[in-house]
């Protein structure tokens, strides 16, 4: 079957079209295979392509994000059956060490991730367990393939964030980084559907404007404003008491000095660099939390697909690319022209 996959890592340049293995063959108790009708790209995408640390087995398919229709089940599979139109959540713990006894599955110590540390989506067929399938709830107007593709890895990151790790509550005020990206927009939603007063950020105007639409109490140009001083203006001085942050060093100082006290700070990303500092009497005067989150567990992925039944968390879609044409989407990606998800059709 065709694929686009890596031969190795550096630019886009190592992008390319090739016949891989079909996963066919008998089905484990508790595996699905899916037949992919779209993908979708994430920034991870693009720091896989450049090269992440771990060893990569190559041809490495791309792509973490898919929906399909189900083709084979497992003999122990109860919760979808062939046709079914599924979504697919692209967090693959072992389901059975200390972690996910717990519940706790994006801790687990086999934890990987579909396009990252295994084979990924942007191919015509799929292998996945059972509990990382979802079927597409049915929805008045219904969801697209590409809807249903963007949909699982930026809602459940940003659930946790706002929800699990931050505890977003009622008429607190959230600062929200770079909102063109997947992440920074169902983040925005979901602290906005939780009753939050939401500060957005972008350096594109247009972008602003359609956070506005969104439902974003105030947003923010961080090319042309001070963004700690406009969170301290629009508080009275007190500070944000979340901030979203997934950017890492060019916004690591003015998160922190966005943050009011007692308040929280989560990240989930590093897109211009991973080295920040800060100075530790800051942090226990003004009690803070600096929290990290990675994806969520399984309890919180099937709480987001009943937010998506019940008519919430609709992924927003940028633009849907053909299959042969995914480099474009790349190319887009890279240039962070996007607002919302970009998608890959694979069988429409």
């Amino acid at each position: 079957m065709r694929a686009w996959v890596i031969r190795g890592t550096g630019g886009l340049d190592q992008l390319e079209i090739a016949d891989v293995p079909d996963p066919a063959g008998p089905l484990d108790g508790r595996q699905v295979r899916i037949a992919l009708r779209a993908a979708a790209l994430n920034r991870l995408d693009l720091f896989v392509v450049r090269g992440l640390s771990h060893e990569y087995r190559y041809p490495h398919i791309l792509g973490a994000d898919g929906a399909g229709v189900v083709e084979a089940v497992g003999a122990q599979v109860r919760s979808v059956r062939p046709g079914d139109r599924v979504m697919i959540n692209p967090g693959i713990p072992d389901y059975s060490c200390q972690y996910c006894r717990a519940g706790e599955h994006s801790l687990c110590l086999s934890y990987g991730i579909l396009g990252e540390h295994l084979p990924g989506t942007l191919t015509h067929a799929i292998v996945v367990p059972e509990q990382n399938v979802a079927v597409i709830p049915t929805l008045p107007k219904p969801l697209t393939w590409a809807e249903a593709a963007t949909f699982s890895l930026v809602t459940l990151t940003a659930w946790r964030m706002v929800v699990t790790r931050a505890q977003v509550r009622p008429g607190e005020t959230v600062l929200v980084w770079g909102i063109g990206g997947g992440v920074s927009l169902a983040a925005m939603r979901i602290a906005k559907l939780k009753g939050a007063r939401v500060i957005a950020t972008s350096s594109s105007d247009a972008k602003l404007q359609e956070a506005q639409r969104l439902g974003a109490d105030v947003t923010l140009n961080h090319k042309t404003q001070k963004i700690s001083q406009e969170v301290r203006a629009l508080t009275n001085k007190r500070g944000a008491d979340i901030v979203i942050e997934n950017v890492g060093e060019a916004t690591w100082d003015e998160s922190l000095r966005s943050l009011g006290r007692g308040g929280r700070l989560v990240s989930c990303g590093a897109t211009t660099g991973p080295k920040v500092g800060f100075d530790m009497r800051r942090l226990f005067w003004f009690q803070w939390s600096l929290l990290g989150s990675t994806m969520g567990n399984d309890a919180e992925y099937r709480e987001i697909v009943r937010g998506l039944g019940a008519g919430e968390l609709r992924p927003i879609v940028d633009r849907v690319f053909p299959f042969a044409e995914a480099r474009a989407a790349f190319e887009r990606l890279e240039r962070g022209e996007q607002l919302g998800k970009i998608a890959i059709e694979i069988n429409p």
